[in-house]
């Protein structure tokens, strides 16, 4: 009976067949470390495709990368077509969930308050960073060359102004969806969950027999749109890798290397706010900072590599009841909400960007000035789409607010997508953090609808 292997047969190669076998092997069940290696695969075959090593033209590159990302569109469209059922119907089924409203009540008025103390808090972070390292010194003249035309902006952004102060009651009052249907077809996600907030209070007001129809209408509705969700993850390996790929083609290495002090200030921001949100995990809820990073691993690499809290909402509140172990009433309550509001890495990653282009523009922000930045930050942060690019609709809307050019948009807008991905990772992060603090901070329990 041989105990040890032959040294040599050790070392020698296996067949490609095993290998994948092996790697099929490590991978079954763990969504985390498909999409991890899918990453970076993605990431690899873009630089090869890319423009930097010039093995394909670059005509040639383009139609390769929206093929690869195919996947990754089929992907989001699954996603989008059934994120405004899954959130209508998660708001109510969750309202409905509460013991009581003064459960309801308590819950409202601490998620206020939590939202507007770290969204503040995350934009404070950003300013602070920007103005001690000063990446916009660091920034070659010639790129202000490469801005002195005005840039072409995306759609959106042509549409946005600074609102007077007189307009601002009308902007408040628009808010409610005088259409529900339009808000829905047009994917308006904040006036789509207020009256979902609306419609689920009234529900609850009625006697059980009147409500219960109607309840488990939704509750269907709610499991329908799950399912949904989980036929898409099957595609969510194959989706990063075509979506990571056909990013680091169109981006290339050489615009992150000419802009990585801007870049690492971001990055380095948006992990100080990890860190943040860690020590509120562990002081607030109790939990080991590292095992609530394990337990949402998987939301984290996803929303990464899609750049939308929308596209991992199903997941987030999944992971929520069944690791986090929070409440429904809470989960399915407050991640869509904060899919729409709560987007702290978006709101510091506005701070960090407005107070960079005005270094390089050489535009004094007086404290007048960057009072106004976050106040323009947390309004225009709220109810903004958890889509990709979203932050660039935003940021000009910042930057006009202070007098510095829209233009220099274009100085940015190439390592975007790279920021996108990382604040989109945080945001989705700032959500689950507000479930366990809810979950601890709201008192009750949940209570069966059917």
């Amino acid at each position: 009976m041989k105990f040890f292997k032959d040294p040599l047969e050790i070392l020698k190669p296996k067949p490609l067949k095993d290998l994948a076998n092996h790697l099929q092997g490590l991978t079954r069940g763990r969504l985390w470390l498909k999409i991890l290696l899918a990453m970076f695969m993605g990431v690899g075959v873009g630089i090869l495709l890319g423009p930097s090593t010039g093995l394909v033209e670059r005509e040639v590159a383009v139609v390769i990368g929206s093929w690869l990302a195919l996947p990754g569109q089929i992907f989001l469209g699954l996603i989008q077509m059934i994120v405004v059922p899954l959130v209508f119907a998660s708001v109510i089924t969750g309202l409905a969930s509460t013991e009581d409203m003064e459960q309801l009540k308590s819950m409202g008025s601490k998620l206020v308050f939590y939202f507007v103390v770290t969204t503040t808090l995350a934009i404070f972070i950003g300013l602070s960073l920007a103005l001690v390292i000063q990446p916009g010194n660091f920034i070659d003249s010639n790129a202000l060359e490469a801005v002195a035309e005005p840039v072409e902006l995306p759609q959106e952004t042509q549409e946005l102004e600074t609102p007077a102060l007189t307009q601002v009651p009308d902007i408040i009052a628009d808010i409610l969806p005088q259409n529900p249907l339009s808000a829905m077809v047009e994917k308006q996600m904040l006036q789509v969950v207020l009256f979902a907030l609306i419609f689920g209070l009234a529900l609850i007001s009625l006697s059980a027999k009147q409500s219960k129809p109607l309840l488990d209408l939704l509750s269907s509705i709610q499991e329908v749109s799950m399912t949904v969700v989980q036929w898409a993850m099957l595609l969510a390996p194959v989706a990063v890798f075509g979506l990571l790929a056909q990013t680091t083609m169109s981006t290339g290495l050489g615009a992150l290397l000419g802009m990585a002090v801007y870049v690492a200030t971001v990055l380095g921001g948006l992990l100080v706010l990890m860190l943040v949100y860690l020590v509120i995990v562990m002081v607030v809820s109790g939990k080991n900072p590292w095992v609530f990073l394990e337990d949402i691993r998987e939301v984290q690499l996803l929303a990464f590599s899609t750049s939308s809290s929308a596209a991992v909402m199903p997941l987030s509140i999944k992971i929520a009841e069944e690791k986090l172990k929070v409440r429904p009433s809470i989960s399915q309550f407050l991640i869509p909400l904060g899919a729409t509001v709560n987007m702290n890495g978006t709101a510091l990653y506005q701070g960090v960007a407005a107070v960079f282009l005005a270094q390089v523009f050489e535009v004094n922000l007086s404290l007048a000035s960057l009072l106004l930045i976050v106040v323009m930050t947390v309004g225009a942060s709220i109810g903004s789409p958890a889509t990709p690019g979203v932050g660039i609709v935003i940021l000009s809307t910042v930057l006009a607010s202070v007098g510095i050019p829209a233009s220099g948009i274009a100085l940015i807008i190439g390592v975007d997508r790279i920021l996108d991905m990382s604040r989109t990772a945080i945001n989705v992060t700032g959500d689950l953090t507000a479930c366990l603090v809810m979950n601890r901070w709201v008192g009750g329990k949940s209570r069966k609808t059917g």
